[in-house]
């Protein structure tokens, strides 16, 4: 569908290459998309920052990260990444809440694409 082709590449993604690894199945990508939005690694990932457990929260950004990467959510992907680095060094940082922040931002900007996908909203 070359309309959803347009929206994708809008939002900032490679269409081509993700749905490459999806063989061509938009309808499969929406569901696994869908279930991005079910997963509860962003809000484990707030919990253990509040909490100071860099490990949990590693674990949680790096599980985002390879979800996003996956369903090539290219804005979220940079901004997990930005986290993840970091974290997986255990490092102590000021900037984990603005760092936080910039996913939470983008979190909600996939989720706007993915209403612009099933045709409710614009990316």
């Amino acid at each position: 569908m070359q309309e959803f082709k347009v929206l994708f590449e809008a939002y900032g993604a490679d269409y081509q290459s993700t749905m490459n690894r999806f063989m061509g199945n938009e309808a499969l990508y929406l569901k696994l998309l869908d279930m991005l939005f079910q997963d509860t690694n962003l809000q484990r990932l707030g919990a253990a920052l509040d909490a100071n457990d860099l490990s949990n929260a590693f674990a949680a950004a790096h599980t985002l990260k390879g979800v996003v990467g996956n369903m090539g959510l290219t804005p979220l992907y940079n901004a997990v990444c930005a986290i993840v680095e970091p974290l997986r060094k255990r490092e102590q940082c000021d900037d984990y809440p603005a760092l936080y922040h910039a996913v939470q931002v983008e979190f909600q900007k996939a989720d706007a694409f993915r209403a612009s996908l099933k045709g409710g909203g614009e990316a």
